[in-house]
């Protein structure tokens, strides 16, 4: 009896483990539950890359600071355009000239206008838009001065801008270890010393020399221009130095803005008169 229903219990316990299998299969085995809805649409993408201007905000009528602290001018007005123009965004900030090529070299900046003129030396480390200004160097003198020529000035204080282009030819001038040369921060400081007596002349940019004499004519300057002397120059906007997506887009804007007569009427609005034929692009080869 005893192996009899020993037997019986252990094909009952057989049975019985045999359904826990055959219900454990059937689980495994059974559809999977419909899956979750799919989530809900992502965020909106994330904002446009802004790109950061540097600028020297005292170089007027081409940058500089208004009665509101705003950086405003010539150069403010076209990049703006030529962002849009360009389909890209941009915000400028107010970046002094002396620190603004190392900003650019770091990545503090993305982009610089701040009457930058285009030169060989500076294309080795930073990449150029195509030209949007036509300049040269002018001297400012007193009425009374006998300056006629830039040779003149060869034994005389003149006042310049560091490290711009006016900095470089009156170094050129008078030599490296020249005590006569006095530098300034800005172009109008250089003025205001020439108006105090403290130089003799100031060598600087066309454009921003010729915006000072007629805003201030109780200074009693005249310019005194020598063609012969000063090569022509050209300004562009400067990216870091392998930038090419960056750049394109730029001379996208630069190009379009010429084009539908944009340039022209930003033109006329900050100098009073239509901007001459494009010239070719300057060799750049000292200046």
């Amino acid at each position: 009896m005893a192996s009899i229903s020993t037997r019986r219990f252990l094909k009952a316990s057989s049975a019985l483990v045999a359904g826990l299998v055959l219900a454990a299969c059937g689980k495994q085995d059974a559809p999977a539950a419909p899956a979750a809805e799919a989530s809900a649409p992502a965020s909106a993408a994330a904002p446009a890359k802004v790109y950061v201007v540097g600028t020297d905000a005292a170089y007027a009528p081409f940058e500089y600071q208004n009665e509101k602290g705003e950086i405003v001018g010539f150069s403010v007005d076209l990049l703006t355009a030529v962002a849009e123009k360009g389909g890209f965004q941009i915000k400028f900030v107010n970046t002094p000239w002396e620190g603004i090529f190392n900003a650019l070299g770091q990545g503090d900046r993305d982009l610089l206008i701040s009457s930058i003129t285009i030169t060989d030396e500076r294309k080795q480390t930073m990449d150029f838009s195509d030209p949007y200004f036509d300049a040269v160097q002018l001297i400012a003198v007193k009425e009374a001065s006998k300056v006629t020529k830039f040779d003149d000035l060869k034994k005389l204080k003149v006042g310049v801008q560091t490290g711009t282009t006016g900095d470089e030819v009156v170094t050129k001038l008078q030599g490296k270890t020249s005590a006569n040369i006095k530098r300034f921060e800005s172009t109008p400081l250089a003025l205001k010393e020439l108006e105090a007596g403290g130089v003799d002349a100031v060598v600087a940019d066309n454009g921003v020399v010729i915006h000072y004499v007629a805003n201030n004519p109780a200074v009693k300057f005249k310019t005194v221009a020598d063609t012969k002397s000063f090569a022509p120059e050209q300004y562009g906007v400067a990216v870091k130095k392998g930038n090419a997506e960056l750049l394109a887009m730029v001379n996208k804007g630069v190009a379009a803005m010429k084009a539908d007569g944009t340039y022209a009427a930003i033109y006329k609005k900050t100098f009073g008169t239509e901007p001459a034929a494009a010239a070719a692009p300057a060799s750049a080869a000292s200046n």
